[in-house]
This record gives C-alpha cells, sequence and structure tokens, in this order.
C-alpha cells in the first residue's frame, strides 16, 4: 500500500500540474481498487454488488470535480478514499438503507436535558476557583455556560485536543476533591 499510495500521490501532483497521461494513468490505476471497495461496502450493507459501477463512476467524478482542493503535500489515498466512503454513504442512503454513523462523532450536538444542579452556585464556583486556569476557564465555559468544546477551544484560543484534556484533568480533580469532602 505504501508504495502504492506514492505512486498515486506523485501521479497526482503531476496532473494537477496539467500533465493529462498521469491524470489517466492515475484514474486507471485507482478505478480497480475503488470497484473492490464499492462491491465490499456493498456486499457489508447488504445490498446487491451490481450497482458498483454507478458509485465508482461518482466517485471518479467527485475527485475530477475536486482534484484542485487535493493538497498536494499530503498523502493521495486517504484523500481519495474519503471520497469513496463518502459517495458508498450516498449511494446507500438513495437506496433508503440505513447507514451506520458512530454517536461519538456527534456527541457534542445531541441535544440533552440539562443536569439537575446539585451544589449552590456560590459553591460551584468555589470548587471551580480552586482549578488551574486553564481547567477553570474551560470547565466554566462547557459545564456553566454550556459551550461546546469547538466554541470553548476558538474562545480560549488553543485545540480541542487541549481543551478535551483540561475538560478531563479539572473534572477529576473536581471529582476527587468532592470525594475527600
Amino acid at each position: 500500500m505504501q508504495g502504492r499510495d506514492e505512486e498515486w500521490t506523485a501521479l497526482m501532483r503531476s496532473a494537477n500540474a496539467g500533465d493529462s497521461a498521469a491524470y489517466h494513468r492515475l484514474l486507471k490505476a485507482v478505478t480497480p481498487v475503488l470497484r473492490a471497495a464499492a462491491r465490499r461496502g456493498l456486499a457489508r450493507s447488504g445490498q446487491p454488488i451490481d450497482q458498483s459501477e454507478d458509485i465508482v463512476q461518482d466517485i471518479l467524478l467527485a475527485v475530477h470535480l475536486k482534484k484542485h482542493t487535493w493538497d498536494d503535500g499530503a498523502p493521495f489515498a486517504p484523500w481519495l478514499f474519503a471520497i469513496a466512503r463518502n459517495k458508498l454513504i450516498d449511494a446507500l442512503r438513495r437506496r433508503g438503507r440505513r447507514v451506520f454513523v458512530n454517536i461519538d462523532d456527534f456527541a457534542e450536538t445531541i441535544p440533552s436535558a440539562p443536569a439537575a444542579e446539585t451544589l449552590p452556585t456560590t459553591e460551584i464556583a468555589g470548587h471551580l476557583e480552586s482549578l488551574p486556569a486553564r481547567q477553570r476557564d474551560v470547565l466554566q465555559s462547557i459545564a456553566v455556560d454550556s459551550a461546546s468544546i469547538k466554541s470553548t477551544a476558538a474562545k480560549l484560543a488553543i485545540s480541542e485536543g487541549a481543551v478535551r484534556v483540561a475538560l478531563h484533568r479539572g473534572l477529576a480533580r473536581l471529582a476527587g476533591k468532592l470525594r475527600t469532602e
């Protein structure tokens, strides 16, 4: 796979630079792989594989229309397979089949009933003050102000990963503190 991805990446770079022969070779090289992936995806979904050619054509059309969006500093295969996955999902949706999407991907956007407050606001504020600044700011934003991880990261000018780490550490520190009280 490594060598194939390097070859595809080089061909796509050449194609984006205007080499139509390289683009033709790239499409010829990826088509059998896409066809096999489409067939596997349809079979896994309990669908007949006879529609795999339509999916392959949708993928190739999307690659053609979006090739200017590919970052030539990145490997080509992940970009290609992301398009392929999305086109397979689109095809399955058109057929009215259910598509499994991991709910963890949408945990921040799924509405839930607000949790009942168990401590008075003044006591919560006191506990938050005992935390390091970043943990306090993250917990204030997410737990008290009900902001999302994404908006908290933007507001505090830190990465979403750093927000998650600070949230986890802050909650663990508060839980430990509350257990001892």
